[in-house]
């Protein structure tokens, strides 16, 4: 199993929080809609022998291209590749692009998954997010797609300065209501060159807390979980047969090609990535050069990726594994690591094992670092 992310880098306006690589300018649209589609082409050689199981539109805001579009990127797709009779083909969008005529558009088409960044149900965390839809489209948007779409995921952050603990509750219990059978949940982080750092710098926003965020995370599993969803990843809740099945192939460590400005790209052995610049790409696609820099993993890399994500996932990581395909070494390491969390609580080992417990899936990817194996090669 294989999969294909194309990074569609516009959005309409820039949220306070992301560095996502994006241009709120269109004015190069068309082209860079040719240019993904060339690098489509130009790397089928790459997947000669697998088959595409999905296709992600990923960004960037990827609804705010048209249905043509979207169309011609996915039968780029299908002439180049191998694709499954079934694939899952998830279009991420946001509320505001979501109106009835486009909702019914894309049902019929080869879409058949909708990811859409609602974030909050509140209009005072959508303004200090900056994000470009209202309260008010949130729900409208859920009201429409849930008629014409099965499988639907949609965004919820939280740590917001001033959400408490019962209004983030309702965050949740709004979405519940819309029968929606995915939920991607995560903290409100500030990166160094957001607009949130500098609001947060002058003083206009209050800093996130870690102790309200990791409360808020606590609310999320038990009103997620209470509500027959499966904490299949850290960040990630689904009912059964709803997991993101592009999200999953990455956690577990399967193949994907990302196409498009800033897109990464991993083979089992290598990963790559592309320029973070539309000009230099849409130059270096029509040069025919795929603009990329790549890196040889080392056992040490693979292994400490492979824990990381491990870790996140219910399918944590296993010990057998660790010990053949990288070594008694490296097994030694993990078991001398692993003894302090496991005394603590934080993890537990099941039929060979390693799993964070509830008490430590917040403290994964702390509890992961120090796992790594640092410093052999």
């Amino acid at each position: 199993m294989s999969g294909i992310y194309i990074h569609i880098p516009f959005c309409k306006q820039a949220c306070h929080y992301c560095d996502f690589h994006f241009s709120t300018s269109m004015k190069k649209k068309d082209d860079m809609v040719l240019a993904i589609a060339k690098e489509i082409q130009m790397r089928k050689n790459e997947y000669e022998n697998e088959i595409i199981e999905t296709i992600y539109f990923g960004g960037g805001t990827p609804s705010v291209l048209t249905l043509a579009e979207i169309n011609f990127l996915i039968a780029a797709v299908y002439a180049n590749y191998a694709v499954a009779e079934n694939p899952e083909i998830t279009l991420e969008a946001n509320p505001d692009d979501l109106s009835s005529e486009r909702i019914i558009e894309w049902s019929k088409s080869k879409i058949n998954r909708l990811s859409i960044g609602i974030q909050s149900f509140f209009e005072e965390d959508l303004q200090l997010m900056n994000r470009a839809h209202n309260s008010v489209e949130a729900k409208k948007c859920l009201e429409e797609a849930t008629q014409y779409f099965d499988n639907i995921s949609l965004d919820l952050i939280y740590g917001i300065p001033g959400m408490s603990n019962e209004k983030w509750k309702q965050n949740i219990e709004t979405a519940l209501r819309f029968g929606i059978p995915h939920i991607s949940s995560y903290a409100l982080t500030v990166e160094p060159k957001t607009a949130l750092n500098k609001l947060i710098q002058t003083g206009k926003v209050a800093k996130p807390n870690d102790e309200v965020a990791q409360e808020h995370f606590a609310v999320l599993v038990a009103t997620l979980e209470a509500n027959d969803f499966i904490h299949y990843e850290l960040s990630n809740f689904g009912k059964e047969n709803y997991f993101s099945k592009n999200n999953s192939a990455y956690w577990l460590g399967k193949k994907y090609i990302g196409v498009g400005p800033s897109a990464h790209s991993y083979n089992g052995i290598s990963r790559s990535w592309n320029v973070s610049n539309n000009s230099i790409y849409l130059k270096s696609i029509r040069e025919n050069i795929v603009p990329h820099e790549m890196e040889i993993l080392s056992i040490t890399d693979r292994y400490n990726e492979y824990v990381m994500t491990g870790l996140r996932t219910i399918w944590g990581v296993s010990l057998e594994r660790i010990g053949t395909e990288f070594g008694g070494e490296y097994l030694n390491h993990l078991n001398k690591q692993t003894r302090k969390f496991l005394n603590d609580g934080l993890l537990c080992i099941e039929n060979g094992i390693l799993k964070t417990t509830p008490k430590g899936k917040f403290l994964t990817d702390g509890i992961a670092s120090d796992l790594f194996f640092l410093n052999l090669e």
